[in-house]
């Protein structure tokens, strides 16, 4: 009989991506969307995205889990075709794998989304549930109207 190791894995998140120590794979997803969708934004402009999953999260618990995107914050956050840092052809992809805790932009994000989970994250996009680089127009921005614009974003509250 052979003893078993004393050497733990690193634990991962739902989609085989690796957590850092201590960081429970809500807050991990959260904050890797937050890098890999607004690293570049202002405090506001990163509040902005883990606002956009929260309210998800928020809307399909009122409704029984009724919304196609997913009811925990891991499955809005990896859910296919929604945050497009998590497609794997998405250049962001790779990079939001590989940042760490000792990144300062990442830090931010941890910080942002540890509020966001906790509920104590003002929401700054009046409720919105969608948002899309200013510089794009998706098919499905197609005769609704910003409740924000926030940083290089515009945010929607009025998409099913």
């Amino acid at each position: 009989m052979t003893k078993p190791s004393k050497r733990r894995s690193k634990p991962t998140a739902p989609s085989g991506t690796p957590t850092d120590a201590g960081i429970d794979p809500a807050t991990d997803s959260l904050a890797r969307t937050i890098y890999g969708e607004a690293r570049g934004e202002t405090t506001q402009g990163k509040e902005a995205v883990a606002a956009v999953v929260m309210n998800r999260v928020r809307r399909a618990q009122e409704t029984g889990g009724r919304y196609w995107w997913g009811a925990t914050v891991e499955e809005v956050c990896r859910r296919p075709w929604q945050f497009s840092c998590w497609n794997a052809d998405d250049p962001n992809r790779k990079k939001l794998e590989a940042v760490t805790p000792a990144n300062k932009a990442f830090q931010a994000c941890l910080r942002i989304a540890g509020q966001a989970i906790a509920g104590k994250l003002k929401d700054p996009t009046g409720g919105a549930t969608h948002y899309h680089a200013w510089t794009i127009r998706p098919t499905w921005a197609k005769a609704k109207t910003p409740s924000a614009e926030i940083g290089g974003h515009l945010f929607y509250n009025d998409v099913e």
